[in-house]
Parts: C-alpha cells; structure tokens; sequence
C-alpha cells in the first residue's frame, strides 16, 4: 500500500502533512510553523502541529505550560499514547497542537533499538487517520534543527517539506545539504515526498546580503521559492515570550502580514497539486 493510500484513506477528507524543517539553528522554523498554522487556520482550515523538536519552542509559542505536556510528541513516538490523546487545543480556533517536552531529547537514542524506527510518526498518523476520522486540513511538523531520526520520522510521514531559510551567506550551502537529504528519503523511506516550497526569512531590505543571498536562492531554486519574503520585526520576536503567534499579538505588523501572505500562496500551491 502506498504512502498516500496508508495516511489518507478517504482522499477527500485527506490532510497535507507539510514538515517544516531546516537543519540550520536560529533560521525561523519554529516561529514560521507556528504562524503559518495560525494564518491557515485564520483562512478556516483546521490544522494540528506536532512539535518534534526537543526545545519545545512551538509548545510554548503557542501558549501551552510545560505542566500540561504529559502526553506529548515523545509518548506518541514510542507507542504510549496516541495523537489524539497527546493533542491539546490552543487559543486560536480550529489550531490544536500536539507539545513536545523534555523526553523527547532521549528519544534519538531510544529510537535506535526499536523496530522500523523511521516510521514511527507515519505509524502514528496512520492509526488516528482511519477512514472517516481525521479532523484536519492541514499537519504541520516543526522539526528539530539536525537531519537526525526525529527529523527523518518527519520526512517520512509528510507530503511535502517546507523549508525556511535565512538570508545569510552560507545558506544556499545547508540547503543544498537538505536537498540531498530529502532525495536520500524519497529514494529509501518515501517515494511521494516533496517539496512545497522555500520561504526567505529575517530578510532585510536595507542589507545588500539579504538582497544577493534572495536573488541566488530564486536562481537555483526558481519557483520552488515563495514570492513573500518574511521580514526582519521586532514584534515577531516579541510575540513568543507572551505564548502567542505573531499574527495574534500584532496582526497589523509587516510580519503577520507576511505569513498571513504565505499561508494564502501555500494553499494556493496545494490546490494546484490537487488540480
């Protein structure tokens, strides 16, 4: 059976599972799942993020206390609890989040020994996917910043990958690392894995670097690249330290109102694949 066959069941009902993964540090990719979720579901889709990476960061950008991730991305790995039972809703209507913690840390180590450990997350997603069951439109997994098995059980349970990438000068050297991961994936593990797209992030206009490193990823990489350009502001930076996206905290700032303009160009993708 296929990949597509295994998550999807009825096709109709069926969620995009994009991975948001960059396995450079410090690049946007916690701070872009969480406000592409919040804008997607602003646009009245239903989205569920799952948290793998061990900093937890999405949990706590979007509002959830450490004292309440007793079930959490780790237990869901291992087998102890199933995705709807580790799921907590968030503040923001039709966005809910399964949270990541501490134990997740461990869980590279562990993973080693068990048995078909790169699909664990698929497995996962499979079983709270049966055929009338599923309850959204969208699945974003905020991965670790490292191509490690937590990253790889990522890439092999989603659709598509969507990369975020800062504007700096040895950016287009990580991407072509993550290139060649994502095709090693598509070859062994996931035949119908993707890319959705590449989002330039922290860009800024006043800098002649952020300018020449965009004009060279749009010229090896072509459409691949989103048109919105996620800029440098403050108030993307704030928002976190309060448990809410950008898009809750500041609506109006040139931030929100970016990711509010890629989440219109990735659904805008998506109909077209569905097309």
């Amino acid at each position: 059976m296929s990949k597509a066959m295994m998550l999807r069941g009825d096709a109709a009902v069926a969620p995009r599972i994009l991975a948001v993964v960059n396995q450079k540090g410090g690049v946007g990719k916690t701070t872009t799942t969480i406000n592409l979720a919040t804008a997607l579901a602003a646009c009245q889709k239903k989205v569920l993020v799952i948290d793998l990476d061990p900093q937890g960061n999405a949990s706590t950008g979007l509002g959830v206390p450490r004292k309440n991730r007793d079930e959490d991305s780790y237990s869901v790995l291992i087998g102890a609890s199933a995705i709807a039972d580790a799921t907590l809703e968030t503040e923001v209507p039709r966005l809910c989040i399964v949270p990541s913690s501490q134990d997740l840390s461990g869980a590279e180590i562990e993973l080693v020994t068990i048995e078909d450990r790169e699909f664990r997350l698929r497995e996962a997603l499979v079983r709270h996917m049966a055929p009338g069951t599923n309850t959204y439109d969208y699945i974003l997994i905020d991965c670790p910043p490292s191509l490690g098995l937590l990253t790889l059980n990522a890439l092999v349970a989603a659709d598509a990958v969507l990369v975020p990438l800062q504007c700096e000068f040895y950016a287009l050297e990580g991407l072509s690392q993550l290139m060649r991961t994502v095709e090693r994936v598509r070859t062994a593990f996931n035949p119908d894995l993707e890319i959705q797209g590449v989002v330039l992030t922290m860009f800024d206009r006043r800098n002649n670097l952020s300018i020449a490193v965009a004009e060279d990823v749009r010229e090896h990489f072509g459409d691949k690249v989103y048109r919105t350009v996620i800029p440098r502001n403050v108030r993307v930076s704030e928002a976190p330290s309060h448990g809410l996206p950008v898009i809750v905290y500041d609506m109006r700032c040139s931030g929100s109102q970016a990711y509010i303009h890629l989440a219109s160009e990735v659904m805008k993708r998506e109909r077209s694949i569905a097309a």
